[in-house]
């Protein structure tokens, strides 16, 4: 047996009261480990301790000790025994040290108080009281826990048997080990541990000490109890909402790592395995890499190709599932997001511009504006415009051109020597891109005579020559006023409106040449927000000259959000997750810029566990639904813009929580009682069986079955009745106990079950069964000498039914002989007494037909029986009896109906004071005669019939005197007819 380096110093017990300290290598025996002569050392110290602390001699000596001669008593002085303790105690300390185990037990966490764990006496092989007798009387085993630490709290240990069983305090492991960092918990140590070299990387471990006492079988027992992880715990991601930006040039298998996992308490394959996608859009999907500590990492991978200007955004949810049985899910919602780059270019929606411009035009006249798109955003956006090398120096300083408008204005007078025609090559330039390109052909037509000048007065706000009116501004809304001039005063001029759009050009009143510009109508942003017209001026002479005026229309909060649909059906199976998806809400606005944003919010009818976010527009349900609580959820949601005032819509979403097979068939009781009298007929309704099931559809429907006793019951499923298939009687049995179990019709199915008790309920339906007399034809001696009041026999009756069907009532209903009214029958024992003394003449065969019946409802039942009494001094001639016997009797029925109450134990007597003395003289001398005569004519009948009588057999031989004990008679049933 080896032996360890390191002193630990255990609790003793037992005999003489020794403590065990371990030895280093060397103080011991050579090699630091125990031999068996320091066994046999230990041995011997011990039983020399018991001496020392129970006198001598001892009680019992140890089995390996030799004990000593009866014949040699051993006495040992206590110099010897002082250093005889000092010899062995080493060996036995060490041999105490050596006895150390360990045990290691596993369990599953959160079980109830109660679980046994493991029995130590039983794993350590420690002896029982159990199996055969010791041959000495052996000290009781104790198990104590050395530190009352963490571990100490979790389990209970009988301190007799040895059996560990868990405490009220139930088992986390997720609280006991992952939050305590996974080592010792501070305080408790060596109480819980995350791992040992005996067990898996994720264990979690419970450390105890343990005392096994006495010192015969003392050691010290470290107690492993490994903490088996279950799937109580669902993944969960640490936030709600997880965004991820992906380029939109992002080449197919591009992986993106998800910054935020799922996290779950839980380990091994009860952690988080897997993620998914709830909806892939067809481009995405997730992949799960694991690290070298088993932390799983979603990642999302790009399998499509993205294009940031067809869509910018993706929204869908990512699902965690761990590996438990069942599974159990978290989800997140999870915006993709698909950031520009620059992979449009700018471009012009024509090659090439035609332009026409008069010599005479003034400077800043507006010759063109050329514009450029670019689909890209922000600074990927940005358009300048520059005129190409090609363009000759003239042509620019004669044109201007605004590099971010494109807006072309003549910049120096035109005189005779301006080119008549320009080539305007024009670029449009973009970050990154090659220009694009346009020309603009401005040709000059030299103006003899100077045209029209239209003036303008703007009465709205201008700027740069864009007009901004406010839609919704009223009708007439005056814009600016023209003056029209010409400027060699001598010809006629007129004025006209080109262009579309809702205004009017009309002459003011009384003035010549003044015009008004205004609206004929409200202007709507929402229908068109620019529109350019041109007030032109036109002279007798063909000569013109135009104003061109923009008109920007503002935008107002003039329209409210607009659901998609104003009554969204929602539909989600109960048990759902929680924070579980629900749909996302979707509302326009025509209106621009804030004016146009939209939020969502919850109206005052939605439950609180509802959630719609703000910005998307995202519904969810934070908690888990329960349909068999409420079924259908109605409320309303609002989508608010940030105009103001505001502007807001409403509407109705309706969520209809789907059934699942979450209830067992519930029985309305336990235990049903049903009490049914016997002779039930066949498929008669013993009772109703009530089982209801919260679950809707086919997860409602139920089932009922009889488990036990389906060869005599039966249930109707449909309405639940019981039935008995044959007829129940309750002398065969009187009760049943069934088990009914009802499934219902749900994948998979759950059942349950309820107790049935069935009492019979007795009905009279067995007569009185007359086990005494046993035959009509047996028959009793009565001596004359009888006294009145004695006992001559009894009718003995039994009912196999209960309660009053079982109350027997015995009644004389007919009498035959010399004076039979000498017998009484007791109603309630069947006692038959003398009730008169008898005469001479009363000697004879007396017959007593004696009804015997019950008190059953709602017909009695009864019996019949005849009673024969012979009268007589001896059985002279019993053939002559026999032949009395085998006579058809003929007896008259009395009508008296039998009744049981309580009558006095003594007749009362009635007589005059002088009638006592008078019978007592007449039975005297009557008796007196009959002696004598009777004793004549029995020596004469013995003695002429004494050989003939020994042949004789009769039925019943009853002693003729002493009192007659009729129980100690044979009783067998017989079966006598009813009258």
């Amino acid at each position: 047996m080896g032996c360890r380096g390191e002193e630990r110093r255990r609790a003793g017990g037992g005999a003489g009261g020794l403590l065990g300290r371990s030895r280093r290598p060397g103080m011991g025996s050579p090699g630091g480990c125990s031999s068996p002569s320091a066994r046999g050392s230990l041995q011997l110290a011990v039983a020399v301790g018991e001496v020392v602390g129970r006198g001598w001699p001892p009680p019992a000596s140890p089995p390996s000790l030799t004990p000593p001669s009866p014949h040699t008593p051993v006495v040992l002085s206590p110099q010897h025994l002082l250093l005889f303790l000092l010899f062995v105690g080493p060996f036995n300390c060490f041999a105490s040290y050596s006895r150390a185990t360990e045990l290691f037990y596993s369990l599953n966490e959160g079980l109830p108080a109660g679980v046994l764990i493991g029995s130590l006496a039983r794993d350590l092989r420690l002896p029982t009281t159990g199996g055969q007798r010791p041959a000495a009387p052996q000290p009781p085993l104790s198990f104590t826990i050395a530190s009352r630490g963490l571990g100490g709290q979790y389990v209970h240990l009988d301190n007799r048997s040895g059996e560990l069983h868990t405490s009220a305090l139930e088992i986390d492991r997720e609280a006991l080990c992952i939050e305590s960092g996974g080592s010792t918990v501070p305080g408790e140590a060596d109480t819980v541990s995350l791992t040992s070299s005996s067990s898996s990387p994720d264990s979690c471990l419970l450390l105890l000490d343990v005392l096994v006492l006495p010192q015969e079988y003392f050691r010290l027992v470290k107690v492993k109890i490994a903490i088996r992880d279950v799937n109580d715990n669902a993944p969960r991601f640490p936030v709600p909402h997880i965004r991820l930006s992906v380029p939109e040039n992002a080449p197919v298998n591009t992986r993106l790592a998800i910054e935020h996992p799922a996290l779950d308490p839980d380990v091994g394959t009860n952690g988080v395995q897997t993620y998914r996608l709830r909806d892939n859009y067809g481009v995405f999907t997730l992949d799960v890499e694991e690290n070298e500590s088993g932390e799983r990492t979603p990642y999302l991978i790009v399998m499509g190709a993205l294009d940031r200007e067809t869509r910018e955004e993706y929204v869908t949810v990512i699902i965690a599932e761990d590996g438990g049985t069942p599974p159990l899910v978290g989800s997140a919602t999870l915006t993709i997001g698909i950031s520009d780059i620059n992979d449009n270019c700018p471009q012009f929606s024509d090659s090439q511009l035609n332009i026409t411009l008069y010599g005479n035009s003034s400077l800043g006249t507006h010759v063109a504006t050329v514009h450029a798109v670019d689909l890209d955003l922000g600074s990927n956006a940005q358009i300048t415009y520059s005129y190409s090398q090609k363009v000759p120096q003239p042509s620019r300083d004669l044109f201007h051109l605004d590099e971010s408008t494109g807006v072309i204005t003549l910049s120096s007078k035109v005189d005779g020597n301006t080119p008549r025609l320009h080539r305007l090559i024009i670029l449009g330039n973009g970050p990154g891109c090659i220009p694009a390109v346009i020309t603009v052909l401005v040709t000059i037509i030299k103006v003899m005579m100077r045209p029209p000048e239209v003036v303008p007065r703007f009465i709205a706000n201008e700027v740069e020559g864009v007009v901004y009116l406010k839609e919704l501004e009223p009708i007439n809304t005056p814009i600016a006023f023209f003056t029209i001039k010409d400027p060699d005063e001598k010809y006629k001029v007129s004025c006209y409106l080109d262009g579309d759009g809702p205004f009017r050009l009309s002459p003011y009143k009384p003035y010549n040449n003044e015009y008004l510009l205004e609206t004929t109508k409200p202007l709507d942003y929402e229908t068109q927000q620019l529109y350019e017209i041109s007030v032109v001026a036109w002279n007798s002479e063909g000569f013109n000259a135009n104003k061109v005026i923009k008109i920007q229309v503002l935008d107002d909060n003039d329209n409210s959000p607009v659901f998609s649909q104003q009554l969204i059906e929602l539909s989600i199976e109960e048990n759902n997750v929680p924070n579980a998806f629900l749909t996302k809400l979707h509302a326009t606005d025509a209106d621009s810029g804030e004016r146009g944003e939209v939020s969502y919010f919850l109206g005052p009818d939605a439950p609180s566990y509802f959630s719609l976010d703000k910005t998307t527009g995202v519904l969810t349900v934070a908690t888990q639904l329960d349909r068999e609580e409420k079924e259908k959820y109605r409320y309303t949601v609002k989508a608010v813009d940030s105009g103001f005032p505001p502007r807001e819509s409403i509407a109705t979403v309706t969520i209809t929580v789907l059934d699942k097979n979450d209830n067992s068939p519930r029985f309305i009781n336990k235990d049903f009682s049903f009490f049914v009298p016997e002779n039930f007929p066949g498929f008669g309704e013993i009772g109703v069986i009530s089982v209801t099931d919260a679950d809707a559809g086919q997860n409602g429907w139920v089932a009922l079955s009889v488990l036990n006793g389906s060869d005599i019951f039966v249930i109707d499923t449909g309405k639940g009745v019981l039935r008995a298939k044959v007829s129940l009687d309750r002398e065969q049995q009187s009760s049943y106990v069934l088990w009914i179990e009802a499934v219902d019709g749900g994948d998979p199915a759950l059942s349950s079950t309820a107790k049935i008790t069935i009492l019979l309920l007795d009905i009279n339906d067995n007569p009185p069964l007359v086990l005494f007399p046993q035959s009509n034809m047996s028959y009793l001696l009565v001596l004359p000498s009888t006294l009145p009041g004695s006992p001559i026999t009894e009718v003995y009756a039994v009912d196999k039914d209960t309660g009053m069907n079982a109350v027997i009532a015995y009644s004389i209903i007919g009498r035959r002989g010399p004076r039979p009214e000498s017998f009484r029958i007791d109603p309630k024992t069947g006692n038959i007494t003398l009730e008169e003394s008898l005469m001479q003449n009363d000697y004879g065969l007396y017959r007593l037909l004696v009804k015997v019946s019950d008190h059953g409802y709602p017909e009695p039942l009864h019996s019949t029986v005849m009673v024969n009494l012979f009268v007589n001094d001896t059985v002279s001639n019993e053939s002559y009896i026999e032949s009395l016997l085998r006579k058809e009797p003929d007896i008259n029925i009395e009508e008296k109906q039998p009744q049981i109450s309580v009558e006095p134990t003594h007749k009362k007597m009635e007589s005059a004071s002088c009638m006592p003395t008078l019978v007592a003289l007449s039975i005297i001398s009557l008796s007196s005669i009959t002696l004598v005569t009777g004793m004549g004519i029995y020596i004469c009948l013995r003695k002429g019939k004494k050989h003939h009588r020994a042949d004789e057999n009769l039925e019943v031989q009853i002693p003729l005197n002493g009192r007659i004990n009729l129980h100690m008679l044979e009783k067998k049933p017989v079966e006598i007819s009813n009258i």
